[in-house]
């Protein structure tokens, strides 16, 4: 399911083209090898007696993000980025590694492609990083992947579970979490063989992001001889969604899958439920606090999916480790879903450079990570390989509590 061969094609005669677009728009084409920022100290050489890549000098290394810090979304980048910011301390409090200190520049694409685009540009050519770690959404990350293709960055742990982007022969990616299809595949399992389900509609953002997600609910059914029995949509970074409702209700379903951000989702949650009342159940890149913080008491039975544990159980060593090192960097911060996963990032970028040893090189970083049986964080074990850039299939199912809280439960139960 993870590889499409029409999309391997495609992506490849966009990623030629979106190189001599990068050319254009950075006036020099790739970026020598070691080349560095105003100020920054100099980079060191390789044992080959190469340089090393850009964004490695001998006192730091550099990364990327390309994020949403504006607009409906701005919940999923902000604490995307303070997990990734977290685990990053955490390893420079520690002496770094291999006596590098880890740097993050984030920039604001406010959820919409063209800004991507242009920040990755920026990031890459102008600003020199190392690699790309934590891009959010899938719009975003597909204007973002195309430019580190071309430069042959590392792309790594982008907050999606788009399928194009676990196309084994793209090689420099590395995401962290579950596909989007092995989400809507638990939603309607668990639909149809706890619950008896079978009339399922679909609420999805209309891009690429919730094409990806009602693309992945429609196999599923398919699978079991369904199909949805009606759909809605909204347009990204709008609130617009009375046609959706009046879709969603017309059809009467017994459950609704939702994809797409906590906004807008809450907003048709509250609406659909002043006509009929179905079980709602929503994608992980909702941003699950944000929903929750959305919703208020109108929360209690709505479900989500994620694809990492639970941020609050301390008896989870990764949340253990997480929650120490987001009090140190925040101590003002609530732990989240979306920001649990951004130190998990944070973490997997630390292994690769722990891996690679002090002669750091975006080849070699990208080995250390692929070519370990398992890469292990705190119990939270990530798995790659030569046709596999996908570390995690786990997917957690959740429900939202009158307590405000999210609580894991493993089967749906009747009466909610």
């Amino acid at each position: 399911m993870r590889s499409q061969p029409l999309v391997a094609a495609c992506t490849i005669a966009v990623a030629v083209a979106a190189l001599l677009l990068g050319v254009a728009c950075s006036g020099q084409g790739q970026p020598a090898s070691g080349a560095g920022v105003p100020g920054a100290s100099t980079p060191p050489t390789a044992a080959s007696g190469e340089p090393a890549d850009q964004g490695v000098f001998d006192d730091r290394v550099v990364f990327g993000q390309s994020a949403a810090f504006s607009g409906p979304a701005q919940n999923l980048g902000s604490d995307m980025r303070l997990g990734i910011q977290a685990a990053f301390h955490e390893a420079n409090e520690a002496g770094g590694v291999h006596g590098r200190r880890l740097e993050l520049e984030s920039l604001d694409d406010g959820y919409e492609s063209d800004a991507a685009f242009s920040n990755t540009q920026q990031l890459l050519y102008e600003q020199k990083v190392f690699a790309l770690i934590g891009a959010v959404g899938t719009p975003t990350s597909r204007s973002a992947f195309l430019s580190a293709n071309s430069a042959g960055a590392p792309f790594l742990a982008p907050f999606t579970g788009a399928e194009f982007l676990r196309d084994p022969e793209l090689d420099n990616i590395l995401n962290l979490r579950a596909s989007y299809y092995q989400e809507t595949e638990e939603m309607v399992e668990r639909l149809t063989e706890d619950l008896g389900i079978t009339r399922i509609a679909v609420f999805y953002q209309n891009d690429s992001f919730g094409q990806a997600g009602l693309a992945g609910t429609i196999q599923a059914l398919q699978r079991r001889g369904l199909e949805p029995v009606g759909s809605g949509y909204y347009e990204r970074n709008t609130g617009a969604t009375t046609a959706a409702v009046f879709h969603v209700v017309d059809a009467d379903p017994e459950a609704v899958i939702m994809v797409g951000a906590y906004a807008p989702v809450a907003k048709t949650i509250r609406a659909v439920r002043e006509q009929i009342d179905p079980l709602f159940m929503a994608i992980s890149f909702v941003g699950s606090r944000a929903l929750a913080d959305e919703l208020g008491p109108d929360g209690a039975g709505v479900y989500v999916t994620q694809v990492v544990p639970s941020p609050d159980d301390a008896s989870i060593p990764v949340a253990a480790s997480y929650q120490a090192a987001l009090s140190a960097q925040d101590a003002e911060a609530a732990p989240s879903f979306v920001s649990l996963e951004g130190y998990l990032a944070g973490r997997l970028a630390i292994a690769g450079l722990e891996g690679c040893g002090p002669d750091l090189t975006r080849g070699c970083f990208l080995n250390a990570i692929r070519n370990v049986q398992v890469v292990e964080i705190d119990g939270f074990q990530l798995e790659y390989g030569p046709d596999d850039n996908q570390g995690s299939d786990a997917v957690f199912l959740t429900v939202l509590g009158a307590d405000g809280q999210y609580h894991q439960v493993d089967r749906l139960q009747a009466g909610r």
